[in-house]
């Protein structure tokens, strides 16, 4: 019996160490056919089946159309406008520099590096600032609820368009008032005769009183806007057949929709510049009035727009990042390519509009370029129909401006549809069963549900609504989601690791200005521009409405649910560590990735070594 349970115990012996042969040899033919499909192993030792971009061109053309959006043409003139002109692009352009270029190049960096989406990627870089991940696609969920929006009333203009005469060119309809004037009023006035004062412009009496059918404010939230609210449906609609496939069908998408506007707004900056009195718009954009360089307000909207149009602190950035292969070795080009691109078109939309406002001023008879419309996110939809009217067949023009509109809403709001996807299924795997492991149904549940979420903003009241959402989720979320973002990773994760982790994807690390930038002189702006827009707080208003108190409560909890994750998020991170109190902040304040064997994986993928000499820094 012994002989035969040792003879036994032998066989048992001899058959394991077979079986674990087996398996090694399995394992390694199994992790070089991953390499060989571009599906590398990851840090929690799973195999990375992350999408790819088909083309590299894929990945600037929707970066440059995230960039390059709603935000060149919508959000930066109305800034401007509100911030006094040319004050407005001192501290713009300032901020690029010290900011906007360092902190896209950081997201790209972190993304392409870790190839998780914000939320993982920050929770691997620096545990306890996981939050910021989380706060990131907070508050880019947050924007993707109302955003849309604003290609509803483009699509609402674009079906208006189709006319016999454009129904904002003249003041003969049952929206207008008594102090309606239109081009055809200026037009039939004697030589020498001077148009009335305060008089309001029928583009903006169209966009207040049928388009919005705007109430007097908040506390009258009013009737849905059935019509608008079509045109909100057809928005989504569109939103998800651009994103139901992923990145690859989003990456088709946009060489229409990234190229086609740069046609028509230079057009119709050739026309604004014929127009009387566009030099006198002009000259209000670009010369700057210099006491408004004191105001903290103009400061902390330059800071947010550079972040809002550039798509920093969105997460959208590092989601589309961790999309590319690995020894990409472009991410610098890019990121400058992107960031001038976004710059220049700016400049070029401002031309446009402040050329329209100068001839508004013109036929309204109106003492300043200031005074001409109400300030708000609608100031686009008042301000360039006005043009369409003094060319030649208006209506083609108008056609085309308002799809131009619709294609640059439809680049950034399937980014940010993107992130918020991006993010469930990195972070939570275990739903997939909600969705049946397919993107398309997945894609239809943000879709339908941030569509449900943006239906207060296509009621009467809904501009209200839709100026207190963006107010507090883009101008004072976003200040203060940056500047933990670009601690946790200068201070914590340190700026020259980073600078290292880009030598080992592109073999040069970045440049030594850049690491300066993501420790000392982008944390101390984002710091003194927090702490004077809190010192000299102005309260949110629209068109000369202040806001009540709960409305601005309202506001600032909107605001706090976002910024909430980054404490919320630290907490987790360290009574989810293990050890005693001092050994769990510690653990939390570390990195859990290893550099050498993250980036070794990728070598036989065509990376450059991981070995580098670090007394270099």
């Amino acid at each position: 019996m012994k002989a035969y349970l040792g003879t036994l115990d032998v066989l048992l012996h001899r058959v394991s160490n077979l079986w674990r042969v087996i398996n090694t040899h399995s394992r390694r033919t199994v992790s070089t056919r991953a390499r060989s499909m571009n599906q590398l192993s990851t840090d929690d030792g799973v195999v990375d089946n992350r999408q790819r971009w088909d083309k590299k061109s894929h990945f600037i053309l929707v970066c440059v159309g995230y960039a390059v959006g709603l935000g060149n043409v919508w959000r930066f003139p109305y800034l401007c406008y509100l911030s006094g002109g040319g004050a407005f692009l001192i501290p713009y352009f300032l901020m690029l520099v010290v900011c906007g270029i360092p902190m896209l190049l950081l997201e790209f960096a972190i993304g392409q590096f870790v190839r998780y989406g914000p939320v993982g990627a920050f929770a691997r870089i620096c545990p306890i600032f996981k939050g910021v991940g989380v706060a990131t696609v907070t508050m880019t969920f947050f924007l993707t609820t109302y955003y849309n929006v604003i290609i509803a009333w483009a699509i609402f203009y674009l079906f208006s368009s189709f006319q016999s005469e454009l129904p904002w060119a003249s003041c003969n309809h049952t929206w207008n008032t008594e102090d309606c004037f239109s081009h055809e009023d200026y037009d039939e006035l004697e030589e020498g005769e001077l148009p009335p004062n305060s008089t309001v412009s029928a583009s903006e009496e169209f966009f207040h009183h049928r388009v919005l059918g705007k109430t007097e404010g908040i506390e009258d939230m009013g009737g849905m806007r059935w019509e608008l609210l079509g045109c909100l449906a057809l928005a989504y609609i569109a939103v998800y057949f651009c994103i139901f496939k992923g990145v690859k069908s989003s990456g088709r998408v946009v060489y229409v929709t990234a190229l086609f506007p740069y046609f028509l707004l230079v057009t119709l900056m050739v026309t604004g510049f014929t127009l009387p009195g566009a030099f006198e718009g002009i000259k209000f954009f670009f010369l700057p009035k210099w006491e408004l360089l004191l105001d903290a307000q103009v400061w902390k909207a330059a800071a947010a727009q550079n972040f809002n149009s550039i798509g920093i602190a969105f997460g959208s950035m590092i989601a589309f990042a961790s999309f590319n292969d690995f020894h990409n070795k472009s991410i610098v080009r890019d990121t400058l390519t992107i960031c001038f691109t976004n710059s220049l078109t700016s400049i070029l939309a401002c031309s446009v509009i402040f050329s329209v406002l100068g001839y508004i001023a013109e036929i309204q008879n109106a003492p300043s370029i200031g005074e001409v419309v109400a300030s708000g996110p609608g100031l686009v939809f008042m301000v360039y129909p006005a043009a369409f009217p003094t060319m030649v067949v208006p209506q083609l023009w108008a056609v085309l401006f308002f799809i131009m509109l619709i294609c640059l809403g439809l680049d950034s709001q399937f980014a940010m549809v993107e992130v918020v996807i991006t993010t469930i299924t990195d972070t939570f795997p275990h739903w997939k069963y909600l969705y049946w492991d397919r993107k398309e149904i997945l894609a239809a549940y943000v879709c339908i549900f941030t569509f449900l979420c943006g239906i207060p903003c296509v009621m009467e009241g809904g501009i209200y609504f839709f100026q207190l959402m963006d107010w507090y989720t883009c101008i004072v979320s976003v200040g203060f989601i940056a500047f933990f973002e670009v601690i946790a990773v200068g201070w914590f994760y340190d700026a020259r690791r980073l600078s290292r982790n880009i030598q080992q994807m592109t073999g040069v690390r970045a440049n030594y200005y850049f690491v300066v930038c993501w420790m000392v002189l982008a944390p101390l702006l984002l710091l003194a521009i927090l702490i004077f827009s809190i010192v000299d707080y102005e309260v949110v208003e629209y068109g000369g409405y202040s806001y009540p108190a709960w409305a601005e409560c309202f506001g600032w909890l909107i605001a706090l649910v976002s910024i909430a994750c980054i404490p919320v998020g630290a907490i987790h991170a360290v009574m989810t560590a293990k050890g005693s109190l001092r050994e769990r902040l510690i653990s939390s304040l570390k990195t859990t990735l290893d550099d050498e064997r993250h980036a070794a994986k990728f070598m036989a993928d065509g990376g450059y070594s991981a070995v580098y000499d670090q007394s270099k820094f």
